[in-house]
């Protein structure tokens, strides 16, 4: 590494901690908790994927503990930064998927592989869409009954309007 990219490096998160402060003191307890993500689990993911790159390109495997471990570091920065862990949680089951996946793209391309990353993925993106629209949807209601009013009336409307026959 070069200064210029170490320089660019802090000079970004000290951007980010100025943005996130906003009249705040802001000393090095905050910075630890609020980015130890990106501060501790990232590196070592980029680290098992800069030996599997730069050291070996036989050691395939280094790969899924470096996906799995970049995977977690992104959804624990972004709850962190957000405080959205009851939305960011299914990121976790998405991780293994995302290691496995990088096992089947640089590997042998086993096609047994799939299965566990699909299931995983769709039962990911599942629980993101449930528990994300869920959360959506009682804002919607709570702040008024308007929009349960549009559901009945565009319910009632489907269902009493008949489709034009030509």
């Amino acid at each position: 590494m070069n200064m210029k990219t170490i320089g660019g490096s802090l000079l970004l998160l000290l951007g980010i901690v100025l943005l996130l402060n906003q009249g705040e003191t802001f000393g090095p307890g905050q910075i630890f908790e609020y980015f130890w993500p990106t501060l501790f689990v990232f590196p070592l993911g980029l680290f098992f994927h800069w030996l599997y790159f730069s050291m070996t390109r036989r050691g395939v495997g280094l790969l899924v503990p470096g996906g799995v471990l970049i995977t977690v570091a992104l959804v624990c920065q972004t709850a962190m930064l957000f405080d959205s862990w009851q939305y960011m949680w299914p990121g976790f089951i998405l991780a293994p998927a995302v290691g496995l996946f990088e096992l089947y793209w640089f590997g042998n391309r086993n096609k047994w592989l799939l299965i566990p990353i699909n299931i995983l993925t769709v039962l990911s993106l599942l629980f993101f869409a449930v528990f994300s629209l869920s959360s959506v949807m009682s804002q919607l209601l709570s702040k008024s009954p308007y929009f349960a009013i549009i559901l009945i009336i565009a319910g009632g409307a489907i269902l009493t309007l008949r489709k034009k026959t030509d």
